[in-house]
C-alpha cells in the first residue's frame, strides 16, 4: 500500500490540510454534563470570557496521526490495525485541578488535568503508541493528559477541583474536519482486557 504523501508543487503553497486523524477518548455522558457543569463553574467564578466547548466534544486526545488534504485510506487502515492490536483492561481516570496551557498567547487552552489520577492513562497512552510504531505509525513523543474545557486570553495557575472521575472503557480512531468542529468516528474499541 502507498504511504500517503503532503506534497507540493514547486512554486505553489502546499494545500491546505482538511481532516486531521486522532486516537481520542471521550467521557460517558454523564461525566460529560459533569464536565460542562464545572467549565460554566469554572468560567463563572475566574471571570473566563471563553465559551465552553459542547458536551459532546469533551475528549482527551492520545495521539495525532497528522493532518491531511482528505482522508488518507493508507493511514485509517494502519491506525485501525494499531487500534486492534492493542489488549487492554478498562481503567479509572480522574482529573482534580483546572489550569491553562500558556502555549497561545491570547487564546489559551483552559483544561482539567490530573496527578496520581492519571498514571494509568499515561500508561494507556505509552502502550497504543507502541502498538502505533509496530504498524509504522509515529506516535505523539510527549504527553500531557487533559481535557480541554474553552479558550480564554487569561492564563490561569493549576487549582484543585472537585475531583472528576470515570472508568474509560473504550478509544476511538477520530477523524476531525479542520475548521468545522466535526468529529467523525472511524472504528472504536472495548476495552476488555
Amino acid at each position: 500500500m502507498a504511504e500517503t504523501l503532503q506534497m507540493g508543487l514547486p512554486g505553489f503553497d502546499p494545500p491546505t490540510p482538511t481532516d486531521r486523524l486522532m486516537f481520542l477518548l471521550y467521557p460517558d455522558a454523564a461525566t460529560a454534563e459533569r464536565i460542562a457543569a464545572e467549565a460554566r463553574r469554572l468560567k463563572e467564578a475566574l471571570g473566563l470570557r471563553g465559551q465552553p466547548l459542547l458536551t459532546d466534544r469533551f475528549h482527551i486526545t492520545l495521539h495525532h496521526l497528522g493532518d491531511y488534504v482528505g482522508l488518507p485510506n493508507d493511514i485509517v487502515a494502519k491506525g485501525k490495525d494499531a487500534g486492534a492490536a492493542l489488549k487492554a483492561a478498562p481503567f479509572e481516570v480522574t482529573f482534580d485541578q483546572a489550569v491553562s496551557f500558556a502555549n497561545r498567547p491570547g487564546n489559551s487552552p483552559f483544561t482539567l488535568q490530573g496527578g496520581e489520577g492519571v498514571q494509568d492513562l499515561i500508561a494507556f497512552q505509552k502502550a497504543l503508541g507502541e502498538a502505533m510504531a509496530w504498524v509504522k505509525l509515529k506516535p505523539d513523543s510527549g504527553f500531557t493528559p487533559h481535557i480541554t474545557l474553552l479558550y480564554d486570553g487569561q492564563v490561569i495557575p493549576a487549582q484543585a477541583i472537585a475531583p472528576i472521575r470515570w472508568t474509560v472503557d473504550r478509544f476511538v480512531l477520530v477523524q476531525s474536519k479542520l475548521g468545522q468542529t466535526q468529529h467523525i468516528v472511524l472504528q472504536a474499541w472495548d476495552l476488555t482486557g
